[in-house]
């Protein structure tokens, strides 16, 4: 058995269980920066297409993502890391606010700034909507 593996009976669909990977399988190695001398600089970048999973139910979580920060460690984040960086949470269990605050903990290290805010807007579920905000400008 493949110890990567999450051990958790889902629900069954037409007699399918679902499976899902553990949270070491998010990958902060991807992410990459480049320099900016611009300290005092607000940059916002926004993404529609992350996509984690429920570790309750198995069943996809999609969010929007909006990172928000300013520069005063030097350095801005490149996107198509950022972009390789998302897609590892793919088929990772794990909660929606979990997911904000380690979006957040990893940026927040990467860039060497204290001013940066993450908010996730989950799509409906159950009825529910559900937006999950970390950090702040």
């Amino acid at each position: 058995m493949d110890v990567n593996i999450m051990e958790r009976k889902m629900p069954k669909a037409d007699g399918k269980e679902f499976s899902f990977l553990s949270e070491e399988h998010i990958d902060s190695s991807y992410l990459e920066t480049f320099n900016f001398d611009s300290k005092n600089q607000y940059i916002e970048t926004t993404t529609r297409e992350f996509s984690a999973v429920c570790p309750f139910s198995g069943l996809p979580d999609l969010a929007d993502v909006i990172i928000e920060y300013y520069p005063e460690g030097g350095k801005c984040v490149e996107l198509k890391s950022l972009k390789y960086y998302f897609v590892s949470f793919r088929n990772v269990g794990i909660y929606q606010e979990a997911v904000t605050k380690r979006i957040y903990d990893d940026l927040k290290k990467l860039l060497d700034t204290s001013r940066i805010k993450i908010t996730t807007i989950y799509n409906t579920r159950g009825g529910f909507d559900t937006t999950c905000v970390e950090g702040s400008l």
